[in-house]
C-alpha cells in the first residue's frame, strides 16, 4: 500500500512537470515569435482601402490651399500640414499589410492577398499614399536607387560600417519622420516618432517572412547590416510639393 502512495505522488509530481514543460516551451516559442516579428496580426485590406480614400481627400485639400498660397507663411502652413499628414497616416497604411507572406517575388498589390516582396511593398505603400511613380520600376531598383528616386543625394545619410547604437542616436539627433533605409540587401521603413521612438516596418524575408513593425530592439535586419543608407521622405519641402501638386516621380536606374 505504502508503495502504491509512492507511485501515486511520483506520478503526479511528473504529469505536473510535463504540463508545467509544456507551458515554458509555449511560452518560450512565443517569445521567439515576437522577436522574428511573427506576430499575430491580420492583413486588414478594408480598412487600406478606406485609409487610401481619406488620405486622397486630405490631400486633395491640401493641394487646393498649396495652389490659393499666396505668401510665404501660406505656403509654410500648408506643407506644414502636409508633412503631419503624411506622417499620421502612412504607418497606419503600412500596418495594415502586417501578416501578409513574404516572397522574393512577391508582387501583391492587397493586404494579405498573395506574397510581397520588400521592394514592392515600399512602392505599393507610397503609391496607394498618393506620390505619383512606377511601382513595379521603383520596386526593383536597388535601395539606395530607390531613395534617389525621392530625393537628392545631398539629403541622404549614408553609413557603412557604423555601430547600431551609434546609428540610432543618429537617426534621433536627425529629428522625426518617415524613411526609406536600404541595408545591405533590403528596403523598408523607418519611423522615427516626435517622443524618439524608433519602428521598422518592412516585409521581412527573414525569420519572420511576413511583413512586420519592429522595434529597435527586435529589428534584427537594421542591426545586422554593415550598410545602412536612409532618406527622410516627410520632411523634404521639394518632395512634398511633389505629392501636393501630383508630380510624376522618375526612378532612378
Amino acid at each position: 500500500m505504502k508503495r502504491f502512495f509512492l507511485f501515486l505522488i511520483f506520478g503526479a509530481l511528473a504529469y505536473g512537470g510535463w504540463k508545467y514543460r509544456d507551458q515554458i516551451e509555449g511560452l518560450y516559442k512565443k517569445v521567439q515569435e515576437q522577436q522574428a516579428g511573427k506576430t499575430q496580426a491580420v492583413p486588414d485590406p478594408e480598412r487600406y482601402e478606406e485609409l487610401k480614400q481619406e488620405l486622397e481627400l486630405k490631400r486633395s485639400g491640401l493641394a487646393r490651399r498649396y495652389n490659393a498660397a499666396r505668401t510665404a507663411g501660406e505656403i509654410l502652413a500648408v506643407q506644414t500640414d502636409a508633412k503631419e499628414t503624411l506622417e499620421n497616416n502612412l504607418p497606419e497604411l503600412m500596418r495594415c499589410w502586417l501578416g501578409t507572406t513574404w516572397d522574393f517575388n512577391g508582387t501583391s498589390q492587397v493586404p494579405g492577398e498573395g506574397k510581397i516582396a520588400c521592394g514592392y511593398f515600399v512602392s505599393t505603400v507610397l503609391r496607394d499614399a498618393g506620390f505619383r511613380l512606377e511601382r513595379i520600376r521603383l520596386a526593383q531598383q536597388p535601395s539606395q536607387n530607390i531613395i534617389a528616386t525621392f530625393l537628392p543625394r545631398s539629403q541622404m545619410h549614408i553609413e557603412a560600417g557604423m555601430n547600431y547604437d551609434r546609428f540610432l542616436e543618429k537617426m534621433k539627433a536627425r529629428g522625426p519622420g518617415i524613411r526609406i533605409v536600404g541595408l545591405d540587401r533590403h528596403v523598408a521603413f523607418i519611423v522615427v516618432q516626435k517622443d524618439g521612438e524608433i519602428r521598422f516596418i518592412h516585409s521581412d524575408g527573414g525569420n519572420a517572412q511576413q511583413v512586420v513593425d519592429q522595434d529597435q530592439e527586435n529589428a534584427h535586419s537594421l542591426r545586422k547590416s554593415k550598410y545602412r543608407v536612409t532618406g527622410n521622405i516627410t520632411r523634404s519641402d521639394d518632395l512634398i510639393h511633389q505629392w501636393l501638386t501630383e508630380e510624376a516621380l522618375k526612378t532612378v536606374r
